[in-house]
């Protein structure tokens, strides 16, 4: 297959380019704009492999979207591109709207010229493949799971943007037969995770000394996903979901964010012990964010009763993973934190 991977070099869109590479025979295009979350580095490991091609672009240009599509002739997309840290969409929505919603958009349109001009096995072969969060469900209780007919409630500029995106995507396949399917997953981790989000950003502030900031009293729970699992569930709904259908897709890992951060200081007592004390020492709670969703969690059950998908890591296993990883490949992550972005705070009100 040829495959178009939009934020292919993005977290999650890199780990899925590299399996591509890595376990398949197939081509793959990525398409990204190479922003702030951008990295080729994270690519490195496939940039030179005969069935890698990389072209930045921007998914709200129509023209450069329908280019790629001629030039490369994909059989199929996969859309990750998007703006995913809800802190920044506190403090710059339109980003959000523009990149995710007219983006969106824009994807689904040129797929939609390029599709009907398909014939045959190739036009009923190609496929569409959305890829969304489980926070455009808003938050749950104390018990329950998000399902795929859970009723969307998005509470963060970030969560309305992906939540328009994935009706568009479904209202492309219910209008025009577009071929599209949505995947909601819940947080994902692993290496190659740029330095903002909660686990990569502790690993490096407790490792430089700094505070581990936690919002309020870090009760907030969540569902956690290892990255390559992510990835090989991605590819196996490209190659066998059925079009119209959303899949869940969780770890079936809970944990509460205080939870989160004790484990990532357990890892580096044992890996990278302190002269004295504990890496926990420097915990300090913060004051929450606003529209802080208290809990997440996927019920997964249909991608592994339909699809026989299952997540390899468990919690445990992956956090360890992630956090010898970032001890590993200090070249990866030391240009982030001396350049444009040092762990700062994001997301408070002004």
């Amino acid at each position: 297959m040829r495959i178009l991977v939009t934020g292919g070099a993005g977290f999650i869109g890199s780990a899925v380019a590299r399996q591509i590479i890595d376990r398949s025979q197939d081509e793959v295009i990525v398409f990204d704009k190479l922003t702030y979350a951008g990295n080729l580095q994270s690519l490195s490991s496939v940039s030179e492999d005969a069935r890698f091609v990389f072209r930045q672009d921007d998914i709200c240009d129509s023209s450069a979207v329908g280019k790629a599509f001629v030039d490369f002739s994909p059989d199929a997309v996969l859309h990750l591109a998007a703006e995913s840290h809800v802190d920044r969409s506190i403090e710059a929505p339109g980003d959000f709207i523009q990149t995710n919603v007219v983006g969106t958009f824009t994807m689904l349109s040129q797929a939609l010229t390029y599709w009907r001009s398909l014939s045959g096995a190739r036009k009923a072969a190609f496929r569409f493949v959305h890829i969304s969060t489980d926070e455009v469900f808003g938050a749950l209780g104390p018990t329950g799971l998000f399902r795929e007919d859970t009723s969307y409630s998005p509470n963060s500029p970030y969560s309305a943007s992906k939540a328009g995106s994935d009706h568009l995507a479904r209202a492309w396949h219910e209008t025009y037969g577009l071929p599209t399917i949505v995947t909601n997953c819940s947080n994902n981790y692993g290496p190659y995770h740029f330095p903002e989000k909660l686990i990569p950003l502790v690993i490096l502030n407790a490792l430089e000394g700094k505070k581990l900031p936690i919002y309020g009293k870090g009760e907030n729970v969540r569902d956690w996903l290892f990255v390559e699992d992510h990835a090989s569930a991605l590819r196996l709904v490209l190659s066998s979901g059925v079009p119209g259908q959303s899949y869940n897709v969780g770890g079936r890992s809970e944990r509460r964010n205080i939870d989160v951060v004790r484990a990532i200081c357990a890892i580096l007592d044992d890996l990278r012990p302190k002269p004295s004390g504990s890496y926990a020492d420097q915990i300090e709670f913060v004051a929450d964010r606003p529209g802080h969703d208290a809990r997440y969690a996927i019920d997964s059950s249909k991608i592994e009763r339909e699809l026989g998908w299952r997540a390899h890591e468990s919690f445990d296993s992956g956090l360890r993973k992630t956090v010898e990883w970032y001890l590993g490949n200090s070249w990866w992550w030391s240009a982030i934190r001396s350049g444009k972005y040092r762990g700062e705070r994001l997301g408070l009100l002004k």
